[in-house]
Order: C-alpha cells, then sequence, then structure tokens
C-alpha cells in the first residue's frame, strides 16, 4: 500500500521502513521542511498497518530530528531537519576574494605541534597506553583542574572528550530523553542548533545582548518547561557576546529556582580571550563546563576538557568508556606538553584578536556602521538583507558567513572572522561594508 504527499509516495509495512522511506525523501528534497505528514491513523489505513506501526515509525523519525510532533496540530518536517546541515549553508569563494567566513583561528597564532607530539610519542614508547589503563592522563587531568580553579570553576572531577560538540551532546544525552527542550542561544553556533534536533530534543531560542542571554528570556524558556540550558561564556559565536558580572548574577539568582534544569556553559575560547570567566555552573544539581583547546592550540587536537556534577561526569565518562574508549593518550600528552611548554602566549593571543575586532568595530562605526563583538575571533553585522549583504561584500573582494547558519528566529545578520586580518586590511573592509549597508543599529539580536 501507498500514501501519496504532494508528488512523495509513502510506503512500507514496518516502522522502519516507513520511517527510513520518509527520511530519505526529507533527504532527497521530495519532503521539504514544514510538509505535514498525514494523520498517524489515515496513515495506517492507507498503508494497511496497525496504528501503532504509524506511531513507531514517527517516534523514529522524531527521535532522529526529522519530524517534529505537535498532538493534535500533527506532524512536520523539521524546519532544518538532522539530514541538513547548517554547516553545509556557505558560499564559494572565487579566486581573489578574501575569505573571512570560516570562524577558524588565526594559524600564524597556533603553536608548532611538531615537539609535542615527538614528546608525546616518546612518553608513549617508555610508558604505553593500553586497554584498562586510565582514560585520562593524571598531568593533563591536574592541569585541568588547576585552570578551572583559577577562574572560580566549581569544584568537581574532570572528563575529556574529542572536542566541545562531543561534550556537549553527551552532557545532553546523559539527561534529557527525545522531545525534551532545551534553551539555546539565538544567534547561536551553528552546529549545535544542528545537534538538538538532530537527537530528538527541541530548541528553545533564547534571544541575546553583549552580555549575554537575556534574563527575561530565560525565564520564559524555564517557564516552558525547558530541561537544559546550554550558554556560551566568553566569545560567542556568532556575535562575541561575553556573560558579564551582573548578567550572570541574574541568570543564577533565576536558575537557583529551577535546580532541575541541567545547565553547560561552554568556555569554548579559554586561552584567547581577556574578559574573565563568569559561568552558570553549579547553582543547579547537574552542570558541566566545557573547554576546547581547538582555538588556541589548534582544531585538529580535538581535544576539550570538562567538569560537572559528580552525577553527570560519572555518566559521561562511564558512557564513553563502553563506546569510543578514551580519547587518544598521544594527543593529552601532546597537550601537557604544550601547557607545560607555554607553547602559547595566551596574553598576546588575546590582544591580537583584541586589536584586530576592536579595530573593526571602529572602523565601521566611524563609517555609521554599528557592529557587536564584545570578546573573540568574530564580529556580528546586523543586516537588513542577508543575500544581499553577502552578495554585495563578495562583489567587493570579501566573503562573509550568511547570518541564516546561526539564527532561528533572531533578526538578519552576517559573520565576519578577524582572524584572517591583518590590522592594515580594516580600513578597506570598513569600507566595502559601508558602501553595501545602510547604517542600522539594534542593541539586541532578536
Amino acid at each position: 500500500m501507498l500514501f501519496v504527499l504532494g508528488e512523495y509516495r509513502i510506503t512500507g509495512k514496518g516502522a522502519s521502513e516507513i520511517a527510513a522511506g520518509i527520511e530519505g525523501a526529507v533527504g532527497s528534497g521530495a519532503l521539504r521542511p514544514g510538509d505535514a505528514l498525514p494523520p498517524l491513523r489515515e496513515l495506517a489505513v492507507e498503508l494497511d498497518v496497525n496504528p501503532n506501526t504509524v506511531a513507531a515509525a514517527y517516534r523514529l523519525l522524531r527521535d532522529r530530528g526529522v519530524i517534529e510532533t505537535a498532538g493534535r496540530r500533527g506532524s512536520r518536517i523539521l524546519s532544518r531537519p538532522a539530514t541538513s546541515a547548517r554547516d553545509g549553508i556557505r558560499i564559494d569563494v572565487p579566486a581573489g576574494v578574501r575569505d573571512i567566513s570560516t570562524g577558524n583561528p588565526d594559524t600564524r597564532l597556533l603553536p608548532p605541534l611538531g615537539p609535542a607530539l615527538a614528546d608525546a610519542a616518546a612518553r608513549g614508547a617508555r610508558d604505553p597506553a593500553l586497554y584498562g589503563g586510565p582514560i585520562i592522563d593524571a598531568e593533563l587531568a591536574r592541569l585541568a583542574r588547576a585552570g578551572f580553579d583559577a577562574d572560580g570553576v566549581p569544584a568537581g572531577p574532570v572528563g575529556l572528550t574529542s572536542g566541545s560538540l562531543d561534550a556537549i551532546e553527551r552532557v545532553l544525552a546523559a539527561h534529557l530523553r527525545p522531545g525534551d527542550a532545551v534553551a539555546v542561544e539565538d544567534p547561536g553556533w551553528s552546529s549545535l542548533l544542528d545537534l538538538v534536533p538532530a537527537m530528538g530534543l527541541r530548541a528553545v531560542p533564547v534571544a541575546m545582548d553583549d552580555e549575554g542571554p537575556l534574563v527575561a528570556e530565560v525565564a520564559r524558556a524555564l517557564a516552558s518547561g525547558v530541561r537544559a540550558l546550554v550558554v556560551t561564556d566568553r566569545g560567542q559565536n556568532p556575535t562575541g557576546a561575553a556573560i558579564s558580572a551582573g548578567r550572570a548574577d541574574g541568570l543564577r539568582t533565576l536558575l537557583a529556582a529551577h535546580r532541575g534544569v541541567l545547565v553547560i556553559d561552554d568556555d569554548h575560547v579559554n586561552g584567547l580571550v581577556e574578559q574573565p570567566l563568569h559561568c552558570l555552573s553549579g547553582v543547579t544539581d547537574h552542570w558541566a563546563l566545557v573547554r576546547s583547546t581547538a582555538k588556541a592550540y589548534g582544531p585538529d587536537l580535538r581535544l576539550a576538557l570538562y567538569t560537572g556534577d559528580a552525577v553527570t561526569v560519572d555518566r559521561v565518562s562511564g558512557r564513553h568508556r563502553l563506546g569510543a574508549g578514551w580519547v587518544s593518550h598521544l594527543l593529552q600528552r601532546a597537550q601537557v606538553h604544550l601547557w607545560r611548554s607555554g607553547a602559547v602566549d595566551p596574553v598576546a593571543v588575546a590582544c591580537s584578536y583584541r586589536d584586530r575586532r576592536e579595530g573593526l568595530l571602529t572602523a565601521l562605526g566611524e563609517r555609521g556602521v554599528t557592529a557587536r563583538g564584545r570578546s573573540g575571533m568574530n564580529v556580528w553585522l546586523p543586516v537588513p538583507d542577508e543575500t544581499g549583504a553577502v552578495a554585495g561584500l563578495l562583489q567587493r573582494g570579501w566573503a562573509v558567513s550568511p547570518g541564516i547558519r546561526f539564527r532561528v528566529r533572531s533578526a538578519p545578520g552576517v559573520r565576519l572572522t578577524v582572524s584572517p586580518l591583518d590590522l592594515a586590511d580594516i580600513p578597506r573592509l570598513a569600507d566595502a561594508v559601508a558602501a553595501v549597508l545602510r547604517p542600522a543599529d539594534t542593541g539586541r539580536y532578536g
């Protein structure tokens, strides 16, 4: 039996077969975001299957982040299903165009990895990592915990994953179930906005300004029943926001009345920002703070240290041991060498990004253009028309990232990454932006 939905025919007799067909249709474009699926009982009659079979198929699709179900309002293809990654929204950069769209760190500031890897290999030859051994290098854990302590992060055990997103996914999976709601920053990190629906979770966007998520917006999300809140403490991608002491106090006071909510602090730019850390960790029963080494030491190291309450760390590390087992001790020991040898000067790196970021903001302001970028390596430029702004800047020799990659409900904008820039490049870039845009100002990203 089959059921025709537009030009797509739903077929199948088992839940897995029905779900696989619909998911394949989404991937091919035969079913588009927002398309409504037929009512459960109606489809069951047409396919001559038990309604429980269709219910199971829809449940599989929801858990995979393909559809959303809203009770009597039915089921629809998600506006951005897990099969359609936001990172795929990129522009082709012609020869001769400066690419400031990638969000990558400045490779000129990354340390050479040869000495660190050679030292790690030598250590491994003397003391090889074997099955049944410790998951985390003791010195790595000790140095990471010392860094957490220095920034006032609450006490807790230390864990290790393959990057920040890996840690965030594992922490969410340790506490949430498909269908649960997660409060996320808007605009926010595109990979996280993809991850949440891919896990079968529901993203609840929270508006923000230069000082982080707005207290009233988080209060609204909490009142709606979110089970988790993910925030970026500093160098927020794409806006450069950094949580201020006052904003952190307000959010912590609010969260104290919702102790059952999971809080995840993402401190992914540790080591390259000048702003102090004001985290939300420790105010609720379950929490985690994640620090990646990617931005300061190199994305390919794929290391993120995290700490949290004992239950969270135990669940995450226990599940990690059953799956991947551990993160390569070669990389762990290399990171220890990088820290021990002072391979990166955090103050100098932070100053380098700050000078370029603030230089660009100043140059834009002098030309009547308001942009945002309190910390980190990115500047967020509000625009009335993203397509026009991207195309206009491309014509003038600059490739920027369209804001649709980072937005849920917030107003249009584009992201400019300062990493590839020299100070001498800034006037020309600011001239190009001013030529494309009419000055617009907003103190809030939403």
